[in-house]
C-alpha cells in the first residue's frame, strides 16, 4: 500500500476520526468503546516508533480485508500520523489508515457489510454501531472497537458511488515515542 490518499479522502478520514474518537478513550487505561472523546486521557497503546505503529495499523487493515470475504480489490494507500488530543505532540501520536474496498460486483456490498458485522466479533472486535448515516444517500455505517489491539474502525458502505465501495478507516489508540526518538509525521 504505497499511494497517499488524496486531500478529500484524508479530510473525510480525519473527520471520521474526530467524530468517533477511535471509540477508545478512558483515563483508567482500559479501552472502552464509547464512540466519543469524552475523557481528557487518551488510551495509551504502548511505546513505538511512528513507522512501526503504521506497519501495525496496516496489518490490521489487511486482516479486515480478509474478513470481508468477497472478491474485490483494496485501494493502495498509506497510513498517517496524527496528534493525541490533550497529549504532548512531540511525545504522543496516533496512526490511522484510510482505504477503500471495491467489490467485483456492486451487489456484493451488502454481503461484505454483513460478513464484517458477523465476523468482527469472532476476531476481538465489538460492533458499536451498525446503522445508516444522516446523509442523503443514507450510507450504512459500521463502527467497531478492538480493545485488545486498541484499534477502532469505521466502515461506510457507499452504494451510490461510481464505482460503489466500502470506505474504511482504522485508527489506533495513542502511542508514546521511545526515549530519544521523535514522532515521524507522514
Amino acid at each position: 500500500m504505497k499511494i497517499k490518499p488524496g486531500a478529500p479522502a484524508l479530510l473525510v478520514s480525519l473527520a471520521l476520526i474526530t467524530l468517533t474518537g477511535c471509540g477508545m478513550n478512558d483515563s483508567s487505561g482500559s479501552a472502552t468503546p464509547s464512540g466519543s472523546a469524552d475523557s481528557a486521557e487518551a488510551l495509551l497503546v504502548g511505546t513505538s516508533t511512528s513507522r512501526d505503529a503504521a506497519d501495525a495499523v496496516e496489518k490490521a487493515s489487511s486482516e479486515l480485508y480478509d474478513l470481508i470475504g468477497v472478491k474485490g480489490k483494496g485501494s493502495e494507500s498509506r497510513s498517517g500520523v496524527m496528534e493525541c488530543e490533550g497529549k504532548d505532540p512531540a511525545t504522543y501520536f496516533k496512526v490511522f489508515h484510510p482505504w477503500s474496498f471495491y467489490p467485483a460486483s456492486a451487489d456484493q456490498l451488502d454481503e461484505a457489510m454483513e460478513r464484517l458485522k458477523s465476523e468482527l466479533p469472532k476476531h476481538g472486535w465489538k460492533v458499536v454501531r451498525y446503522a445508516p448515516d444522516t446523509s442523503q444517500a443514507k450510507n450504512l455505517v459500521l463502527t467497531a472497537d478492538n480493545t485488545e489491539k486498541k484499534y477502532g474502525v469505521s466502515v461506510v458502505q457507499m452504494k451510490k458511488n461510481d464505482p460503489p465501495k466500502l470506505s474504511l478507516t482504522v485508527v489506533s489508540g495513542c502511542y508514546r515515542v521511545p526515549e530519544g526518538k521523535e514522532v515521524d509525521r507522514f
